[in-house]
């Protein structure tokens, strides 16, 4: 029941930050300027346990150290920055729904590039949560207008950028160490989104209203920072498959989180949208299991 909790409650503060992110969107600020900001805050916190790590564990090769560095660009840089960039346009349970299927892109990717083979239940996994994800994306961009096109695309791309990470991380997490490698790829990630900032805004927008911080450093420690590691502990005490499956309670505690804070609706359609998204998703899990 601990390990459930853990589970549940990583996947929970996951979750917000879609709806921290859209509370920091009103200020006025860009997706550049907001990622800026959750890595400085999350930096020293993954620096610290990438110091930890070195000093406990034995040096890392060149080609290791390559390999760092590419799925930090990849899984949490690109993929983050992508994910920002499409919540100004579109809700956070939607958002929520598209990047949950990141299971099942990597069960696509695997079939195309892995000659990896799809099982009839598999298939119709797929279809259940893709229905879903239609089902919500379709009323979105009824009330919602134009551009939930374009963000539903930007957080697509996030989430098929994740599972890319996902799949060229399983050797190199088994020789490195899943907490090693991801306080070295989130040092990779934070370094360049904080350099996009430098390169691409004025250094006069590090001046924010005090909200603004707030919110920011809630990104940083309750958002991202405490979600890992709760997620790792809670892998460590129930089973990688249990705790993915309580991390089903994400996009339902988003939908409500929105509602509640947001003012975001929840209509019947989204609700069937996401009991779909979230049995495909659960037959992908007891296949993988």
């Amino acid at each position: 029941m601990i390990g459930l909790t853990i589970a549940v409650s990583g996947a929970i503060l996951f979750s917000a930050k879609a709806i921290v992110a859209k509370l920091i969107y009103r200020y006025q600020v860009d997706a550049v300027t907001l990622i800026a900001f959750r890595m400085i805050f999350s930096l020293p916190f993954f620096g610290a346990i990438a110091i930890w790590q070195a000093r406990s564990s034995v040096p890392l090769t060149n080609s290791d150290r390559g390999k760092i560095v590419l799925l930090g660009l990849l899984g949490y840089y690109l993929s983050s920055f992508l994910d920002f960039l499409g919540l100004q346009y579109i809700s956070a349970g939607l958002e929520r729904l598209i990047l949950f299927l990141t299971p099942s892109f990597v069960l696509l990717i695997s079939a195309l590039f892995l000659k990896k083979k799809i099982s009839g239940l598999e298939w119709m996994a797929l279809g259940t949560s893709y229905l879903g994800t239609v089902f919500v994306f379709f009323h979105d961009v009824r009330v919602g207008g134009e551009h939930v096109a374009l963000g539903s695309a930007f957080v697509l791309s996030s989430a098929v950028s994740y599972a890319l990470y996902l799949l060229l991380s399983g050797e190199l997490v088994r020789r490195v160490g899943a907490i090693r490698l991801v306080a070295y790829a989130m040092c990779v990630a934070s370094a360049a989104c904080i350099a996009q900032f430098f390169l691409l805004r004025p250094v006069a927008l590090l001046v924010q209203p005090n909200e603004v911080y707030v919110l920011s450093l809630v990104n940083a420690v309750f958002c991202t920072v405490l979600p890992v590691f709760l997620t790792m502990i809670a892998v460590s005490r129930i089973g990688a498959a249990t705790t993915s499956q309580a991390g089903m309670v994400g996009p339902v505690s988003t939908l409500f989180m929105g509602a509640l804070m947001l003012g975001e609706p929840i209509t019947v359609i989204q609700m069937t949208g996401t009991a779909l998204v979230l049995s495909g998703i659960y037959l992908l899990s007891k296949k993988k299991a």
